[in-house]
């Protein structure tokens, strides 16, 4: 049997025709990721290969978007550069309209909500990175800044860069926040010793560090919720 083309297909099985007739909550992960794509190759439609590059990631559109493009143009056929960057650039967009929603919120109430504040930001990194929220007594962001950036294994954090940045800013407590590529969200000792030695310095100016979170993918520690930030 011939393989029939998308555009043979019945209207309203076609991706960007069923978005029109059904809404674009109809369409699965596959046919969305057709449409960025645009067409397939001589043996897969568009959506059969959108359905492979999905199944090569247990179907998780969090561990797609960690794909390079290089990697998509090398392991899928139809897939050439300019695919390979749209297909990233709309994960990344995903990201970002993620952040900003999270970052409209403003203010921490929980770990759970600074995890969130900072997940799309740090999730998908390859290397470590150590970032500051300042808050104001209520507990609203008035700022961050990421304080540095290593290798795979560790960064180096200035003590006296994080007290420096929350004086000009007058914050009243600061969140410290950095990702392990790895996935083990087990401090330290050198995390540990650096949660220390940060909340010692901002004591000395009655400056309070609420929280120390440790990111990976999809998990998270948090210094405070294990009654080790008091």
């Amino acid at each position: 049997m011939p393989k029939l083309s998308v555009k043979k297909w019945a209207e309203e099985d076609r991706p960007r025709e069923k978005m029109l007739l059904k809404g674009i909550h109809s369409l699965s992960d596959a046919e969305l990721l057709a449409i960025i794509i645009g067409s397939g190759n001589k043996e897969e439609t568009a959506v059969e290969l959108s359905q492979r590059i999905l199944l090569s990631t247990g179907n998780s559109l969090n561990r797609l978007g960690k794909v390079p493009v290089k990697k998509l143009i090398s392991d899928f056929k139809g897939v050439g550069e300019a695919k390979a960057i749209s297909l990233c650039a709309a994960m990344e967009l995903g990201k970002r309209r993620k952040s900003e929603d999270v970052f409209k919120q403003e203010k921490f109430t929980s770990s759970h909500d600074i995890y969130e504040y900072f997940y799309s930001l740090m999730s998908d990194l390859p290397h470590e990175e150590f970032w500051i929220v300042f808050l104001n007594r209520s507990n609203r962001v008035i700022d961050r800044l990421k304080i540095s950036q290593g290798g795979v294994s560790e960064t180096v954090v200035d003590t006296k860069l994080i007290l420096k940045e929350a004086i000009i800013r007058l914050a009243s407590s600061v969140v410290l926040c950095h990702n392990h590529p790895s996935g083990n969200t087990d401090p330290s000792w050198q995390d540990d010793g650096i949660t220390r030695k940060i909340k010692e310095c901002c004591l000395m100016f009655d400056i309070s560090v609420i929280d120390h979170l440790i990111i990976c993918d999809n998990k998270y520690y948090s210094y405070a919720d294990n009654g080790r930030i008091l």
